[in-house]
């Protein structure tokens, strides 16, 4: 085997174990109390105790002074849902930016969603652009690191997930249930069948999900109508996966996922969160918004965000981190 395609293989067996150990978390949630449930977190964990997945910067953002743990601090974690299907899985955008924070005391997480056509400097090269394009230039590097300035806060873990991922998942729960706000279609980029969506209660599968989260140009509120309905997936996906019934589908899904999903959450760390993610179904969410204007330079759409609301929003999410200002 070639030295190149035993990294590879090396590097997805490791990706395949920490997501195992987030899913089995998060499943665990419904059933923590139970001996069952001991002993498959005990098999787990040593099936994957020294999988981690870094970035170069090492282990701790350039705005925090030291490492943080997440069982002992509030932290944050960027969400990137990446297009990669028209570069062949290189070399995407940031189809939707979602940056939560979570603070475990105080049980509470906030949920910003960060619109794609957000107008952004670039902190290496200095080229304003859209934020969905700091992806293309640096990677998740590049894009924490522009949301850290951006924002002024630090950004302590990251996941991303492209749309085959996206799909597998939701396929792999049975779908979710969303509540549609009105009739639209979509096409499915793929195949380019219409899919249907009416208004009220409906139980999307992984291509109708994805066609949901995505769908923006129908949306009287634009972008900010599409990011409501991307939390409103992930919320009801979280709810999907702490069903009993999905605790044999673990390793199924770390299999799926393996090529589609990258995190720097250390698996200790991980399994250190099973307390807190208990009372997950009593935490409060809160939605920020980031407040802004249309704009248009040399006739390209971008959304310019207002100082004054990047300033408030800095100034709650370090509140929430509990962070000093």
């Amino acid at each position: 085997m070639k030295r190149s395609n035993l990294f590879y293989d090396r590097r997805r067996l490791r990706r395949r174990r920490i997501l195992r150990v987030i899913l089995a978390v998060i499943i665990l949630m419904s059933i923590i109390g139970s001996g069952f449930a001991a002993y498959f977190l005990y098999g787990t964990y040593s099936a994957a105790s020294e999988s981690y997945l870094g970035l170069e910067r090492g282990d701790k953002s350039k705005l925090r002074d030291e490492p943080i743990q997440m069982k002992e601090h509030p932290f944050s974690i960027l969400i990137m849902g990446i297009e990669d299907y028209i570069s062949e899985g290189s070399n995407g955008r940031t189809d939707s930016l979602i940056l939560a924070t979570i603070n475990p005391e105080e049980e509470s997480m906030n949920l910003l969603s960060i619109p794609r056509d957000t107008l952004v400097t670039l902190p290496d090269s200095y080229k304003e652009t859209k934020i969905n394009h700091a992806y293309v230039y640096g990677g998740k590097e590049g894009t924490i690191e522009t949301i850290e300035s951006l924002l002024n806060v630090p950004i302590d873990y990251y996941a991303t997930i492209n749309f085959n991922g996206f799909k597998q998942l939701i396929n792999e729960v049975d779908g979710v249930e969303v509540n549609v706000p009105f009739d639209f279609t979509e096409v499915n980029y793929l195949n380019g069948e219409t899919l249907y969506f009416k208004e009220g209660s409906m139980r999307l599968n992984g291509d109708e999900a994805l066609a949901y989260a995505r769908m923006r140009k129908q949306d009287p509120r634009g972008d900010f109508g599409r990011n409501e309905r991307q939390k409103e997936i992930i919320i009801s996906l979280i709810d999907e996966l702490r069903k009993p019934s999905n605790v044999f589908k673990i390793d199924k899904m770390a299999r799926l996922l393996s090529d589609d999903v990258e995190t720097n959450v250390k698996i200790s760390e991980a399994l250190s969160m099973t307390n807190t993610l208990t009372r997950f179904n009593k935490f409060k969410i809160n939605n920020l918004k980031l407040e802004g204007e249309d704009t248009y330079i040399d006739s390209i759409y971008y959304y310019t965000p207002d100082e004054e609301s990047l300033d408030e929003l800095s100034s709650t999410i370090l509140d929430h981190l509990n962070i000093e200002q």
